[in-house]
């Protein structure tokens, strides 16, 4: 099978003051098309550095990524734009929801932005991810005015609108409920099954991992096997 996110020897490293802080330290991986992969790992493991480089959101200083074959790295940033655009839906741990706007809002302007017209097809998508999310009641309310597990549920409807072919998402149950990780963590997996989206999953919770098909673990800027990563260890244990 193709493989959908590619990753080759990539290199990371931050100066803080006067001293260099590597955040990845050659990391190699592959994600196949439809795969559902989770990173696990402690914070500064560097799995949110490669989850921006990953999404084009920020540069690796060495190395190559490639998105459904093209070299990310190759591209100008115009190009990079177009093609995270086009292919990859974002999920963060906070919403990143345009307070001004409402839960529908901020999703169509995930639908303006990418170019996709507004028709019946588009506006029965919007129906039917709300109403699995459980927010089609919601749409006219701003984000000030809903809990976090909503403001959370609309920005992965957001995430999903175009049916990209990439998802990545960031601890995206990191500031949730048992109740509304479930619905998240539920509608990646739908989405991933039902539409054959590649997800890419960042998360400290070892439980949250489980609910996809492999998990690579980080330690250290590094990818590292599961018995060198403790958290994982006492999970399991």
């Amino acid at each position: 099978m193709a493989s959908m996110i590619e990753a080759e020897d990539v290199r990371k490293t931050y100066r803080i003051g006067k001293v260099d802080v590597p955040a990845l330290r050659g990391v190699s991986l592959s994600v196949e098309k439809g795969e559902f992969v989770t990173i696990v790992g402690p914070s500064g493991s560097g799995k949110s550095t490669l989850f921006y480089i990953l999404g084009g959101l920020t540069h690796a200083d060495t190395g190559r990524v490639s998105i459904d074959g093209v070299d990310f790295t190759a591209l100008s940033d115009a190009a990079r734009t177009r093609l995270r655009r086009t292919k990859i839906g974002f999920v963060f741990q906070k919403f990143n929801l345009l307070p001004t706007l409402t839960a529908e809002g901020n999703i169509e302007i995930a639908r303006d932005i990418s170019g996709h017209p507004d028709g019946p097809a588009e506006r029965e998508r919007v129906k039917r991810i709300t109403e699995l999310l459980g927010i089609a009641n919601r749409l006219q309310h701003r984000p000030s005015e809903m809990s976090g597990g909503e403001q959370q549920r609309v920005a992965l409807a957001r995430a999903l609108i175009n049916q990209p072919a990439i998802v990545l998402a960031d601890e995206p149950t990191g500031n949730l409920d048992t109740q509304n990780s479930e619905i998240v963590l539920k509608m990646l997996r739908r989405s991933n099954q039902e539409f054959g989206q590649t997800v890419l999953m960042i998360t400290h919770n070892p439980e949250a991992a489980t609910h996809g098909d492999r998990v690579i673990h980080m330690r250290d800027g590094s990818i590292v096997p599961p018995e060198l990563d403790p958290q994982w260890s006492f999970a399991h244990h």
